[in-house]
């Protein structure tokens, strides 16, 4: 399996593909950002090889996050690599998080091949399972037991409400008591 490429952009096609030269060997991978790899730019593409019966296809990414997130997508009933890559190509990796996070239906709805029944399932399969980079959700200031953290996202809260209402909040050393107290800050938030 290849996980990862660098050489030089030899040509870019219309459908977001581009031929990557590695060493003398043109590499055809299907990229997320196809704004920055215009003919001529060394590339350095992290890659999740799809392996299908009837082809091998590369998918490169900028981060390790978006291939990540690529592969967390793909494996939602309904969402295949295609698909995948229109989401990453619609949003970026946080937006795209975010919208998860706070199942927000309509938002995934805009990427094209994405309806509000795929959007929805994607929300059901991935929340609470993907994370944000640091600079959208930073840390809270008060450690947030992982069973309370893990109980209000269960609830439907998302990692931004949880840490808008719990930021430099002490929480009791009782579970219990400070899954209650933690309910109550994020309800009237």
């Amino acid at each position: 399996m290849i996980g990862w490429l660098s050489g030089r952009v030899v040509h870019q096609r219309a459908d977001g593909t581009v031929v990557l030269d590695v060493n003398g060997v043109g590499y055809e991978v299907r990229v997320a950002a196809v704004e920055v790899l215009a003919p001529g730019v060394v590339a350095e593409l992290f890659v999740e090889t799809v392996v299908r019966d009837d082809a091998i296809t590369l998918y490169g990414f900028a981060r390790t996050e978006e291939r990540d997130l690529f592969t967390l997508l793909m494996a939602t009933p309904g969402v295949g690599p295609s698909t995948a890559l229109a989401a990453l190509r619609t949003m970026t990796h946080d937006e795209l998080i975010s919208a998860i996070d706070d199942g927000d239906v309509r938002r995934l709805s805009s990427v094209p091949g994405i309806g509000t029944k795929t959007a929805s399932r994607i929300v059901l399969e991935l929340r609470g399972k993907v994370t944000a980079t640091p600079e959208v959700v930073a840390p809270l200031a008060t450690p947030l037991s992982g069973a309370v953290g893990e109980a209000l996202r269960t609830l439907g809260y998302s990692a931004n409400e949880i840490h808008a209402a719990l930021n430099g909040v002490t929480l009791p050393e009782d579970e219990s008591e400070a899954l209650r107290v933690a309910l109550a800050r994020v309800r009237r938030a």
